[in-house]
């Protein structure tokens, strides 16, 4: 019969315990020295390909979601927005929901201090209720973040290097230009390529993705510019109105906004699943690049 060796507790260390001594990674009081220690072991070129990006530990993103009729998601969406690992303050704003969103954010609201929940009485539309949450946010940055799970808070880090590095004061995400989405409706995207293409020989830019939701913002700039769209204008009377902003320089000049685009993920909804935006926004999104190049 063979032998059966067991080691004892006493024995000496194997090449494996070696190792995995040798790899303990050390316990971390903040991601801010999570991310420091990754940074430092791994080295800042491969951390960014895998995602991760030198925040400042002093740096608070504002995150504004506007909700309307979110009752599915609205939980998931916190959930994920509160598990990436940079100081925010979360702002949302319903929109008069009548799924039962309202009661779930009351209750939300009520238990969880790092949320400020903000109601309106009627139903305004998203441009109203953007307006809204801006108004609360107090953060250095500023994000828009949909309800719908249709775009990933995990890509904050990515969008906010730009200007965390000083190269942009407003960044735009952009389905277009590499990242991963879901195929869906051929027409939806012409539409926003040729919305896209009308903003960009009005305003001067050449974004690939002015409807895009993802769009982060300098406080100072997003509370600086009266918008007044109330629905899905908004995408593109912000664009509009960001390619005209002049932001004073240490210097005391003038100087227009720099501008970024970082491709992002889009996982897109049916409208059997939720989707809101219809053929009646893109008409007014046509009226809405044409009157603010124009005027305000």
């Amino acid at each position: 019969m063979q032998e059966r060796v067991v080691s004892s507790p006493s024995a000496s260390p194997s090449y494996d315990d070696a190792r995995t001594e040798e790899l303990k990674v050390p316990r971390f009081s903040s991601d801010h020295e999570r991310r420091e220690w990754l940074i430092e072991t791994l080295g800042e070129t491969f951390c960014r390909k895998l995602g991760v990006y030198r925040i400042p530990s002093s740096l608070v993103l504002s995150v504004v979601i506007p909700v309307y009729n979110e009752r599915k998601t609205i939980h998931e969406i916190l959930r994920r927005v509160r598990a990436v690992p940079i100081n925010k303050q979360i702002i949302v704003v319903d929109d008069c929901s009548t799924d039962g969103t309202r009661e779930i954010l009351r209750g939300l609201a009520a238990n969880e201090p790092d949320l400020t929940v903000v109601f309106h009485e009627v139903n305004r539309g998203k441009g109203a209720a953007l307006r809204t949450g801006f108004q609360h946010a107090t953060g250095d940055v500023v994000i828009v973040q949909d309800a719908d799970l249709e775009y990933e808070p995990e890509q904050y880090p990515q969008l906010l290097q730009p200007i965390v590095e000083g190269k942009a004061d407003v960044v735009f995400g952009s389905r277009f230009i590499g990242e991963t989405h879901r195929v869906l409706y051929f027409w939806h995207s012409v539409a926003n390529k040729m919305l896209t293409l009308l903003s960009n020989m009005f305003t001067n830019l050449n974004l690939t993705d002015m409807e895009v939701c993802y769009k982060l913002f300098r406080r100072e700039i997003i509370q600086g510019i009266t918008l007044r769209s109330d629905r899905f204008g908004f995408e593109p009377e912000v664009t509009a109105k960001v390619a005209r902003f002049k932001m004073v320089g240490e210097d005391g000049q003038a100087r227009p906004c720099r501008i970024y685009e970082i491709p992002v993920s889009y996982h897109g909804r049916t409208y059997r699943e939720g989707k809101k935006i219809g053929i009646k926004d893109g008409f007014q999104a046509l009226y809405c690049i044409v009157r603010y190049a124009i005027a305000d």
